[in-house]
């Protein structure tokens, strides 16, 4: 089920939820157990007051919100500041104060192989400070 999409009525089978559970599993994690036991170590390791049921959910939310800016290419930065306003509206799942982390997580989970080799949470950190940077001074030259 896509971000957004609420049924109210949904009657499947068994084999119909698992196999959408084994589509959104591949979508999330497409390198698989490594990747998410990768991911969630990086995770608690820049977000350590968080559980990581509770941080994979704001991240798997702003991966979404990633893949629906990429339908509209035109830059980085604007991928970046679109990302931006499009988690402001899901304030109730992501922290205002995290959603730059959280954007630096989905950008640098968008660079990884097969390896899974994630960068270090010092330098997650730096690309969210730099995210938040860049979509202040975008905001400031709105006003």
């Amino acid at each position: 089920m896509a971000l957004g999409e609420f049924r109210i009525f949904q009657w499947k089978t068994k084999a119909e939820r698992q196999k959408d559970q084994e589509e959104y599993a591949a979508w999330a994690f497409p390198y698989g157990q490594k990747q998410r036991e990768n991911l969630e170590a990086l995770l608690l390791a820049v977000l350590p007051k968080e559980t990581i049921p509770s941080a994979l959910v704001s991240y798997l939310t702003c991966k979404e919100l990633y893949k629906k800016v990429l339908g509209k290419p035109d830059g980085d930065e604007e991928v970046v500041v679109r990302l931006a306003q499009a988690q402001m509206q899901y304030k109730q799942i992501i922290r205002k104060k995290d959603m730059s982390t959280y954007s630096a997580l989905v950008l640098a989970d968008a660079e990884i192989d097969e390896l899974c080799e994630y960068p270090s949470a010092d330098q997650i950190r730096e690309r969210a400070q730099e995210i938040e940077n860049k979509v202040n001074s975008k905001r400031k030259k709105q006003r």
